[in-house]
């Protein structure tokens, strides 16, 4: 059976989905907390790099080290996702949402101040763990607090407009926080983030724990992170020790048999961690590979991007940061201006396979950069339709994973989003990488290896991997347009007869 796009009508399956006739009046100011915690988490994805050569040569990090630093959090956050998600459904969300704010924050202040490079890299850790927590929490919640089609709408409008700027605003604070105060605040901005939105959790947000779900699936949690964990980790290693390294075939090979398990184990399982019944339609399917590979694209473009901006055309931190506000503008754009505006009235489909196709567009422009190019008229244009693109893509993407889901699966549901970000993510960088270095190899043993040849080098490596990026935009945008079916329906969802929600799973 189907899962409806937001604004659709929900299957009969979806009754707690569809939530009390009466909305809570201060919803907006809990997604107002939501949306805090979200951004607290997407930022310091990117955030970090910035402040990385600093950080480096303040606590004495080696090169060979200096990878943990971003790859402690992300090994953590992607291969605890599912197991947070499942939690949060267990012990309710708002409650896993207020754990992982406060967990995230004593990691980020236990950074802050570190001494050493353990130190460090041990609360960047914990960072990841929190927020696998706090991530699935906070999407589930704008899940199950808004069901009214155009208020959901909207809620999701912002929530995708911060989950796909967010890396921007990352790389603006970061550079800005380093540059006129110290690589440790980029760690410590974490902490009065997390106050905020822990007193408004607190206030405004309210949840009820799935009473059918009492235990956890410790089998399922195993296998499902110790197989992400593996990937996830295979993939930046990837990036060191490239794709033939017998270590990074072993831990993708050794990952995936492990997750396969899973599958099967999930199917056996009084209580299992992941449902089936999650995955086991083609709506919520189509979003989710359309949000993996998009970010497969995007998170490569903001590695290259960064590298250009300041290593080829010599900007500063703040100077790159800044550069990528035309970014999230657009992305405010198409998931706010248009986005929100359009999914109560037109399928995701026809809102998400346009803004793939305009955000292709977007990088393809971006491969005609040269040493020399300009900002304005070769980098800014890009950066605003691929924007707009990404906000009219990401919103109705994380409206229709999640939407008509029982609300004992709200939190599982909403994790496999995060990790289709996460994984996808961990691809971009891994193997666009890979591509621009092979690029550029294959460059310089035609052109030499003089200065002018080395920086001509770079850009073509930039160049030919943002058209791998490209081909994968076009692969999600054909997820969307074939696997997203659902229309939407009737704009009062509690007006629906009682028959047609009546049937619990």
């Amino acid at each position: 059976m189907d899962t409806p796009t937001p604004g659709t009508r929900p299957p009969v399956d979806a009754v707690d989905a569809v939530g009390p006739a009466d909305p809570d009046p201060r919803r907006w100011w809990g997604l107002a907390a939501i949306a805090l915690a979200q951004l607290m988490v997407v930022l310091d994805m990117t955030i970090v790099n910035i402040a990385l050569p600093s950080a480096q040569a303040d606590l004495g990090i080696s090169d060979a080290d200096r990878q943990w630093v971003i790859t402690a959090y992300t090994l953590a956050f992607g291969g605890l996702l599912l197991l947070g998600g499942r939690i949060g459904d267990l012990i309710g969300r708002r409650r896993a949402l207020i754990i992982g704010l406060i967990g995230f924050a004593v990691a980020s202040a236990l950074g802050g101040i570190a001494s050493t490079g353990g130190i460090l890299l041990a609360a960047r850790a914990l960072q990841g763990v929190f927020a696998a927590l706090l991530a699935p929490a906070a999407l589930s919640l704008v899940s199950v607090t808004f069901t009214e089609p155009h208020e959901r709408a909207r809620a999701f409008g912002i929530y995708g407009a911060i989950a796909g700027g967010g890396s921007a605003v990352g790389l603006i604070l970061g550079g800005l926080l380093t540059e006129y105060l110290d690589w440790r605040w980029c760690l410590l901005v974490n902490t009065p983030i997390a106050i905020l939105a822990v007193v408004g959790a607190v206030a405004f947000l309210h949840d009820r724990r799935a009473e059918s779900e009492t235990r956890l699936d410790v089998l399922g949690a195993v296998l499902a992170s110790g197989g992400l964990l593996a990937v996830v980790y295979g993939l930046s290693e990837a990036e060191q020790r490239g794709w033939t390294s017998g270590v990074v075939l072993a831990l993708l090979a050794g990952g995936l048999f492990l997750l396969a398990l899973f599958v099967v184990a999930e199917r056996r399982v009084a209580h299992p961690l992941l449902p089936m019944r999650v995955l086991q339609d083609r709506n919520r399917a189509g979003a989710l590979l359309s949000v993996g590979f998009t970010t497969v694209g995007m998170f490569g473009m903001f590695l290259f991007l960064t590298y250009y901006l300041q290593v080829t055309l010599g900007y500063s931190p703040v100077q790159t940061g800044l550069a990528f506000l035309p970014l999230t503008a657009g992305m405010m754009t198409g998931s706010l201006g248009i986005a929100a505006r359009l999914l109560p009235r037109v399928p995701a489909r026809l809102i998400m396979t346009p803004g793939l196709l305009t955000a292709a567009v977007a990088l393809a422009l971006l491969t005609r950069i040269q040493v020399d190019s300009s900002y304005a008229t070769h980098v800014l244009p890009s950066l605003v339709l691929l924007g707009i693109g990404m906000g009219a893509t990401f919103m109705p993407a994380m409206s229709t994973a999640t939407y008509g889901v029982d609300r004992r699966d709200a939190g599982v549901a909403s994790a496999t989003v995060n990790t289709a970000q996460q994984v996808g993510g961990s691809i971009g960088i891994a193997l666009l990488n890979t591509v621009a270095t092979s690029a550029t190899a294959g460059y310089l043993a035609v052109h030499g290896t003089d200065a002018a040849a080395q920086a001509a080098g770079v850009v073509h490596g930039f160049s030919i991997a943002i058209w791998w990026a490209v081909g994968f935009l076009l692969v999600a945008a054909c997820a969307a347009a074939v696997l997203i079916t659902a229309r939407p329906a009737p704009r009062v969802v509690a007006e629906l007869p009682a028959e047609a929600v009546a049937t619990p799973v």
